[in-house]
């Protein structure tokens, strides 16, 4: 528990971006998730339409300190290059 007022603060707010911090990466995995298993079903309307969105998230992530920016390339990259392999079939 805290002793002193600033440290109250400081759990308040260590609190709150916990709770935002949980929200960004939950929507980001989320994202992914879709997209590979989009790519495990095969449907590859649904996989090009969800490339896009998922990148997104990616970016958003990096903006909002969930991802390093080399980590969110490595997604991308891997996750394009699947997707362009399914197109290829």
């Amino acid at each position: 528990m805290p002793n002193h007022k600033s440290a109250e603060k400081r759990m308040r707010q260590n609190e709150k971006r916990r709770e935002i911090n949980r929200s960004n990466r939950g929507k980001l995995r989320t994202s992914i998730k879709k997209l590979r298993t989009a790519l495990s079903g095969g449907d590859a309307n649904t996989v090009q339409e969800l490339l896009p969105e998922t990148i997104s998230t990616i970016d958003k992530a990096i903006q909002k300190g969930v991802l390093h920016r080399n980590a969110a390339a490595r997604y991308k990259s891997r996750l394009t290059a699947r997707v362009n392999q399914t197109g290829a079939k």
